[in-house]
């Protein structure tokens, strides 16, 4: 959306007056703090987009808007890059820790606070039904796909295939920081491929579940 310059208004200006200097250089500097302020508004969409990305403080006043922050009541441990653990902290789970940084999480970097704001969006606008969960659940992450076992008694399973989930976006998807399910349900378990293939089942083929040396046993997390 282009910005109006105060030569767009001056091209308004009838024949009648066209032609007056001092006339000109009134509506010119009646104009001009107008025109500044529509110039600045209009810089300030693209600073707040979230397809950008924003970054900083962009990403927190977004966050107060959309009612979310990038602190954690609870800090969140063992997401850190480590070699020869026995959790999922190593290529590709873990994140790379900053210099003094410390070992646990209190305050979610840019890149996570992004999927907090863009899950919070979508939920506000969810309704609550197992097909509008799949939709928002694109929306906030496009490469990676859900499944839901409903267990028809207020709880549900899910599945995550497409991609290797990194352990700071487990910890928020298991703490509850990421609000993808409806009030009063409970999500029992959460299960995640060890790699970025579909996941192993007996009996169906799908882009979602496939079977020997194809596909990839699952990893159960308890909330």
């Amino acid at each position: 959306m282009a910005t109006n310059t105060i030569q767009d208004y001056l091209d308004l200006v009838t024949s009648e007056f066209d032609e007056s200097p001092n006339f000109l250089a009134m509506v010119s500097f009646g104009i001009s703090l107008p025109v500044q302020v529509q110039t600045v508004l209009q810089s300030m969409i693209p600073i707040f987009d979230l397809s950008t990305p924003p970054v900083g403080d962009q990403l927190d006043i977004i966050g107060a808007w959309v009612g979310v922050s990038r602190n954690v009541s609870i800090p969140i441990t063992g997401i850190y890059f480590t070699w020869d653990s026995s959790s999922f902290v190593g290529w590709d789970y873990g994140s790379w820790q900053p210099p003094s940084a410390p070992t646990d999480i209190t305050t979610l970097p840019d890149d996570a606070f992004l999927t907090l704001i863009r899950a919070k969006i979508a939920a506000n606008n969810w309704d609550g039904t197992i097909e509008g969960a799949y939709k928002i659940w694109d929306a906030v992450f496009p490469t990676l796909s859900i499944l839901i076992q409903d267990h028809q008694d207020m709880s549900y399973d899910m599945i995550l295939v497409g991609e290797i989930v990194d352990a700071l976006t487990l910890a928020l998807l298991t703490g509850g920081y990421l609000p993808l399910k409806p009030e009063g349900i409970r999500i029992n378990e959460y299960f995640v491929p060890v790699d970025s293939n579909a996941a192993f089942g007996w009996d169906v083929e799908s882009s979602y579940i496939t079977g020997w040396d194809m596909g990839s046993w699952l990893r159960e997390i308890v909330p």
